[in-house]
Formats: C-alpha cells, sequence, structure tokens
C-alpha cells in the first residue's frame, strides 16, 4: 500500500488540498509506485495522515475516478485502475500502436484458417463467390492482460505468401502487409459499444456484465482494391478511441 508518510502539502498555496492530494496519487502511479490493483488506503487514514477533513480527500479521490486513475469497488475500497490504452483512430495495426507505446504486445491466433467467401463475405470483399479468403482470429493481449478479440478476413489471391500461426503471433497484420506489398491507404470505419458476450466474457476474462467498444473496418489500397475486413472487439475499461475534428 502507498505510504504518505513524508508527504508534504503547502497550505499556503492557491492550489487547492484536494488537487495537491490527488496529483500526489497521480504521480504515485504514473511512476509506478502504485501499481495497478493496488488499494488506496480509505479516506480516514488519508486524511489523518495528512492533516485534511474527509471531505477533502472525498474530493481528491473523485478527481482521480474521473481520469480513470482509480476505481471504486464495494466491499474492495479504491484501487488503481488498468492502464487506459488511448488510441488515435488511423490506419494502424494495434500490435504496431502498442509496441511503440511500450505496452508489450502479445497474440494468441485462435483460428487461422483458408475458406471459400460466400455471397456475403464476398460481396464486403469485393471478389466473387468461391474466391479464397484467410480468416483470422487472434487475442490480443497488452502487458500480460487481455484487451481485444480481433477477427480479420483477407482476400487470398492479394497476399502472394502465406501467413502463418508464427507470424501473426510476432508481428501486426499491417506488417506483414507490408512486407507483401500491399498497401492499405484508405478505411471505413464503425465504432459502436455493447455489453459482451458469453464468449467474449470468458476469452478477455471479464464478468457479463462488461463493455466492450466494437470496430468494423474495410480498408482498401490507393487502387480501391479492398485488402481487409477487420471486426475488433476491445475491453471499454481498458481502451478508448481518440478522434481529432477539424472545423471546415
Amino acid at each position: 500500500m502507498f505510504e504518505l508518510e513524508g508527504q508534504r502539502l503547502d497550505r499556503e498555496s492557491p492550489v487547492p488540498l484536494w488537487f495537491q492530494i490527488a496529483e500526489l496519487f497521480r504521480v504515485a502511479i504514473e511512476s509506478g509506485r502504485l501499481a495497478p490493483g493496488d488499494r488506496l488506503e480509505n479516506e480516514i487514514e488519508i486524511s489523518g495522515r495528512l492533516g485534511v477533513s474527509r471531505p477533502t480527500v472525498r474530493q481528491a479521490i473523485q478527481a482521480l475516478v474521473q481520469k480513470d486513475l482509480v476505481v471504486r469497488r464495494r466491499g474492495v475500497g479504491t484501487i488503481v485502475a488498468a492502464r487506459r490504452i488511448k488510441r488515435l483512430v488511423a490506419l494502424t495495426s494495434l500490435h504496431d500502436d502498442l509496441a511503440r507505446a511500450g505496452r508489450r504486445p502479445e497474440t494468441e491466433v485462435l483460428n487461422l484458417e483458408e475458406q471459400p467467401a460466400d455471397a456475403a463475405r464476398a460481396e464486403e470483399l469485393g471478389v466473387a463467390p468461391g474466391d479464397a479468403v484467410l480468416q483470422i482470429e487472434r487475442l490480443r493481449y497488452a502487458e500480460g492482460a487481455p484487451l481485444a478479440l480481433m477477427t480479420n478476413t483477407v482476400p487470398v489471391a492479394l497476399l502472394g505468401a502465406p501467413i502463418d500461426k508464427a507470424a501473426l503471433e510476432a508481428h501486426g497484420l499491417y506488417d506483414l502487409f507490408r512486407e507483401r506489398g500491399i498497401r492499405p491507404q484508405s478505411a471505413d470505419e464503425t465504432i459502436a459499444a455493447r455489453t459482451v458476450t458469453a464468449r467474449e466474457a470468458r476469452l478477455l476474462r471479464v464478468g457479463r456484465s462488461a463493455t466492450v467498444l466494437t470496430m468494423v473496418r474495410v480498408a482498401a489500397d490507393a487502387s480501391g482494391q479492398i485488402v481487409e475486413l477487420g471486426r475488433h472487439t476491445y475491453l471499454a475499461s481498458r481502451y478508448s478511441f481518440e478522434i481529432s475534428l477539424l472545423l471546415t
């Protein structure tokens, strides 16, 4: 448990005491002194150690909750939240984004199978019914914890060389595309939210009431050829999309 001994508040500062307390915990969390799952002392203990009122401590804790740094759990107390992964909405690979952010991506391939495209899938991918497509299902981890369940469908004719399980576990799909000269240039994406299914809850290790973010992506190269159809499911408690808008 994070000890507040030796921590000082500047009572002559114009900065409110609740904000100073929140900053003490924020720095401890972001520096790793408080790790995900660690429990904070209760309000009485914190107020006693710092010589402030309980309402002041309560306001500080609420500020941490609003920043998704801690969560309150009945019967447990206030614990440090798992770090939320924020991802810009861009035509990139989740594996590559996690690696660049130092978040230790790992991948478990659940399914890798060539199959003929049915009529609906053929229309989505712009291929003929019966053409071979590669169906890929992966469970993506960040820092050892499940983060996303990803299904991608790729026209086999585009690949040139086969994609195997080992390659998918070591690299992002778009990295493997680049090796084969495939260059996604544009995509249509639809983002939504819903409750997990029973299978998703089991794979992502969450309860049946958990919320997930879903993304459907249809990506194409510069010629307009569709290169992949992606259906991804992300844990909302650990993941968020960031979108920049320009007023025109």
